[in-house]
């Protein structure tokens, strides 16, 4: 992720660099990562491929405040997003007005600015999901948001002077100092990021939405550094916006032990599905007077590992757990008197562990 700037004077340079702080954090994901089961294809504007939708709006701190590097920023947990929504059908239209913009008339002693973004040098042009910022430093040599937007291609007019443009697309960001004269300016942006979109399974079966997540993090799961999530809570179908390089994905399914790591690699300007396989199955309890009986109520369950270790605790007749491949104990509380059972978890077949209660 790069920083140019065109301005000469102290203001300008002063401005770019509290930007320099707020950039590091995406410059630093440019990696080569490690393949991973999945493929890639290119954003694309034709009918042939999928189109992207604008994201949901990146979180940010409110227009009016000056941007806080993030040393000084309080901690607090990863967002869930930002991310764009699941790809419309394939031939589907490109949201109107994602292409073309409207260039303002330039009042007399204004200049106009007009940007866009691509994915780098010779690849396509970014025709959805960027948000503009321009700065300028006001006389206390704090930054002062005056323009914001959301187009792919907008102009900005305004008094001639010395200003930060800041684009963002999803988890990436770009940022650039500028000298804007009385004339009208155009100035591309490289934002070298990719998409990210995952699924998870189990055998041949697709894991369906809502019962597993997947939490986001930069770099290999076996580089040290950082483990705080970059994205959580990512559900299936959801794309992820970022900057090319390594990421490791969290995959949970169900809220128990089913839980996988892997790596991934996001290319620039293309869009990486990643299919993330679990070997699990769902388990039903059922505290029963008989072989094939009806379920008690009330039941009080633990779910331990051989060793003694509690992987899951519910109450009531029916209750289902997802839980990892491997051997288990199971321990039912019911009328004051406690019940235990053994079982094991064969990968792909879900089916009820009764426990007998005597």
């Amino acid at each position: 992720m790069g920083i140019a700037g065109t301005n000469s004077e102290r203001g300008g340079q002063f401005v770019l660099a509290r930007f320099l702080v707020q950039v590091v954090l995406a410059g630093a994901l440019s990696l080569v990562a490690l393949p991973t089961p999945g493929h890639a294809q290119f954003f694309s504007n034709t009918p042939a491929a999928p189109l992207l939708r604008p994201p949901v709006d990146v979180p940010s701190a409110p227009p009016a405040a000056a941007p806080t590097p993030p040393s000084t920023a309080p901690n607090s947990a990863a967002p869930k997003g930002p991310m764009l929504q699941s790809l419309p059908p394939s031939g589907a239209q490109a949201h109107p007005g994602t292409t073309v913009a409207t260039v303002p008339a330039v009042p007399a002693g204004q200049a106009a600015l007009a940007v866009s973004a691509r994915y780098g040098r010779d690849l396509p042009q970014i025709s959805g999901g960027l948000h503009w910022r321009v700065y300028r430093t006001e006389q206390n040599g704090i930054p002062r948001i005056v323009k914001e937007d959301k187009g792919p291609a907008p102009t900005f007019v305004l008094p001639p002077g010395a200003y930060v443009i800041s684009v963002g697309f999803g988890l990436a960001n770009v940022t650039k100092a500028v000298q804007l004269r009385a004339e009208t300016q155009k100035d591309v942006f490289e934002i070298p990021a990719g998409g990210l979109r995952i699924e998870g399974r189990v055998g041949d079966a697709k894991i369906p939405p809502g019962q597993i997540s997947f939490d986001v993090y930069k770099g290999s799961q076996f580089e040290p550094g950082d483990k705080r999530p970059l994205a959580t809570t990512v559900m299936t179908g959801d794309i992820v916006l970022v900057p090319e390089g390594t990421y490791h994905i969290v995959s949970t399914y169900g809220d128990a032990n089913a839980t996988v790591r892997s790596d991934i690699r996001v290319q620039v300007g293309k869009l990486t599905d990643t299919t993330i396989n679990h070997r699990a199955a769902i388990i039903t309890l059922k505290l029963v007077n008989e072989r094939g009986g009806e379920a008690r109520a009330n039941t009080q369950w633990s779910v331990l590992t051989p060793g003694g270790d509690v992987i899951k605790e519910s109450i009531g007749a029916f209750p289902r757990v997802i839980l990892a491949e491997g051997e288990y104990r199971v321990v039912a509380r019911n009328d004051s008197k406690t019940y235990e059972g053994n079982f094991k978890v064969v990968n792909g077949v879900d089916r009820e562990v009764e426990v007998i209660a005597r």
